[in-house]
């Protein structure tokens, strides 16, 4: 059974996504996102400016003056969100955690394909495959989506992106359009990822919580690791500690850089301590100008 507590969570993220999505994103999805192609929809008698290449000459020929093909494009898409669940993404050291922001960015994009009458599809993963929901449509389908990212429990808390994207390869066999979520500690995905870029438009969504970058000196604090609850203790004021700790944040932000770029994926960087708006919105915009 639903709690009142969720319905609310899922009912807020419904209104506030919904109103970016009207407000801000408004034909920015459609325009960068497009269909498969061109297909024939109807003939209509020729006006001044037309191209000529498009008249029908059969038509035209039949009733005796110029008629010209009238093409739409086949819009239809879907879209996949890939949504990592692991015991990482419950950490938050502001207002929401890496969870939370994942459930309205997925609400978001999701909403997004839906005012387009494109299908939504959903896979949950942690160490392994949570949960698949199949592509469909319509605002119920997009809330059970919500619904599901704010309260699946998983099963795993470790990360696999690779076994994820070769999943998302091998159950959707159309091109699509996919995001994975993530806050990508994981490593081995370089390959599969370079894979999956090249048959679908993939975007990266990489989430950042501020003190996964920053040691603040507190002394010594006991520190679980939320994926293998392994418990440490640290002196968070020792220089020894902070150059330690500063190291590898750079090492691993360089390889994630690197990886990235070799792959060829586009990635919108969310810090969860700040509006993910304008970061969206920045890649809507790059996303126009390639066209």
């Amino acid at each position: 059974m639903l709690t009142k507590e969720l319905l609310k969570q899922v009912r807020q993220i419904e209104i506030k996504t919904r109103g970016i999505v009207n407000e801000v994103f408004s034909g920015e999805y459609h325009s960068v996102f497009k269909g498969r192609g061109m297909e024939f929809s109807e003939v209509r008698e020729y006006q001044i400016g037309d191209d000529i290449r498009t008249i029908d000459w059969n038509v035209s020929a039949r009733f005796g003056h110029p008629f010209v093909k009238v093409f739409e494009e086949e819009r239809e898409l879907t879209l996949m969100l890939l949504v990592d669940l692991s015991g990482s993404l419950v950490f938050g050291s502001v207002e929401k955690t890496k969870q939370q922001i994942a459930a309205e960015l997925t609400a978001i994009l999701a909403f997004s394909a839906m005012k387009n009458n494109d299908k939504v599809g959903l896979i949950l993963f942690t160490d392994e495959i949570e949960k698949f929901v199949p592509p469909k449509k319509g605002k119920s389908h997009i809330l059970r989506i919500v619904r599901e990212i704010l309260s699946f429990e998983p099963q795993g808390n470790k990360t696999n992106i690779k076994g994820a994207l070769e999943y998302f390869n091998h159950s959707i066999k159309k091109k699509s359009i996919a995001f994975l979520i993530s806050d990508f500690i994981d490593n081995d995905y370089e390959k599969i990822l370079k894979i999956v870029s090249k048959k679908h438009d993939f975007v990266n969504i990489h989430l950042e919580d501020p003190r996964e970058k920053e040691l603040l000196k507190s002394g010594i604090i006991k520190f679980r690791d939320a994926e293998t609850h392994e418990l440490r203790y640290l002196d968070t004021n020792s220089k020894i500690v902070q150059n330690f700790f500063n190291t590898k944040i750079k090492e691993r932000e360089e390889i994630q850089n690197n990886l990235f770029k070799k792959s060829r994926v586009d990635t919108i960087k969310i810090d969860t301590s700040s509006s993910y708006v304008r970061p969206l919105i920045d890649f809507f915009k790059l996303r126009e100008k390639r066209w």
